[in-house]
């Protein structure tokens, strides 16, 4: 198609937005802004949208939903871009970003967040009461996006993944309506989205419990890479015995500022310091002198415990000597070992379909290897969208499909880590 032949069409699609009842912000190629807009966070996701359509509000979000099959278009939802891995070329990316509100309820302990809000915004409305929600490791992460692809947070192994404390969403559906789903209505839609991510349609509105967690003895410290190995056997064995309340993972990586290979210990345990320390001293006991880094007892809302970028990873049900053999010689990668189990395994009845809950740990490595692998993934960190069937187990996967069948039948919303109907 000729540069004056998408120019007529983009029009077109500008025409019907407003014609829709758009009342965002509408950019197209070669315009302020647009080179902007359209980034993720992802820098290999170079996306070519014929057109941007920033939204205000739900019925902009409808809007664009109607004029993108109106044209037969692809549609791309984007809040902050952390999630974005597939580009919108030619398609309508939709963009909710100024849609930031955030409301709390502190005696139902509920939080009513707008798509485009970010942890940040929650974990400071929320500890003026002292609540926290299950938030994530950066505090400029999108809420929705992380949520609807399960959300494991530093206080998972107390309370859960954060779509397990979900309990209503509004959403617009590939037809523009706009449902409600929860417990009591569109209960089929309610299970899908808490795991499911955004196949099933456009959330515009995501409530959410809150926890009476205030402060945490939390931070991360280095030891002698020289010890990974002593560390990560001693850890296997610990963490068969340490409480809900304790979250912790093992980092092989540098200390900060400097080219030293050194051994992470990140902590956060939700609970008095002089509990913590008793509870750490067996895994510290092996790990020799201390390099750099503290605990200390913070708010919850300031505990910044970061992550590593998920080039490789895999769930594992115990560690091996092989594994903790394997993962001790990478010399130039940054590995992060993690403990799961506590409530994550054990969520209560209804719960969406949040993938390998059974799973004791997560093996993430910011490269490509050639270790050998149980092929399960998580949403959240799946960087190829094509194997989005390997998050879930295959029950849930087969009910997913069974919803998308019910609510997108044709597929509009791909754009994402798609399951098929």
């Amino acid at each position: 198609m000729s540069t004056q032949a998408v120019a007529a069409v983009a029009g077109d699609v500008v025409a019907g937005l407003l014609g829709a009842g758009f009342n965002g912000v509408v950019r197209l190629p070669g315009e302020p802004e647009y080179d902007e807009q359209r980034r993720s966070v992802i820098p290999s996701v170079d996306s070519r949208p014929l057109v941007i359509a920033e939204a205000y509000a739900r019925t902009d979000v409808q809007a664009a939903v109607r004029t993108a099959r109106e044209y037969g278009l692809p549609i791309a939802v984007q809040a902050t871009g952390h999630g974005t891995r597939v580009p919108a070329d030619g398609g309508v990316l939709l963009k909710t970003t100024r849609m930031t509100g955030v409301l709390i309820d502190p005696e139902r302990r509920i939080a009513k967040v707008a798509p485009g809000a970010r942890w940040g915004a929650v974990l400071d409305a929320a500890r003026q009461f002292g609540l926290a929600p299950l938030s994530g490791s950066h505090r400029d992460v999108g809420v929705t996006g992380y949520t609807l692809g399960g959300g494991v947070g530093w206080l998972a192994r107390k309370y859960g993944f954060a779509a397990d404390s979900v309990i209503r969403a509004e959403v617009v559906t590939a037809d523009g309506r706009v449902v409600t789903a929860s417990a009591e209505q569109h209960p089929d839609l309610f299970w899908a989205i808490r795991g499911g991510t955004g196949n099933f349609g456009v959330v515009t509105s995501l409530e959410f419990r809150l926890y009476p967690v205030r402060e945490v003895h939390a931070g991360i410290v280095y030891y002698g890479i020289d010890r990974a190995a002593a560390i990560l056997r001693r850890y296997r064995d610990w963490t068969a015995a340490v409480p809900n309340e304790l979250s912790t993972a093992v980092v092989l990586t540098r200390v900060p500022g400097t080219e030293q290979r050194a051994v992470a210990i990140k902590v956060l345990y939700a609970g008095a310091a002089d509990l913590a320390e008793h509870l750490l001293k067996p895994l510290f006991e092996v790990a020799g002198p201390r390099l750099a880094g503290e605990l200390r007892t913070i708010e919850y809302a300031d505990a910044a415990m970061g992550g590593t970028p998920a080039r490789h990873l895999d769930f594992l049900d115990t560690l091996t000597d092989e594994v903790i053999d394997e993962v001790a010689g990478l010399e130039d990668a940054t590995v992060e070992i993690r403990h799961w189990g506590g409530a994550m395994a054990h969520p209560g009845p209804g719960a969406g379909p949040v993938g390998h809950r059974e799973a004791q740990y997560s093996l993430i490595i910011d490269r490509e290897v050639s270790l050998p692998t149980s092929g399960r993934t998580f949403v959240n960190f799946l960087g190829d969208p094509g194997r989005a069937d390997t998050a879930y187990g295959a029950k849930d996967l087969q009910r997913l499909r069974e919803v998308k069948r019910a609510y997108d039948p044709t597929n509009f919303f791909h754009l994402n880590a798609n399951i098929r109907p």
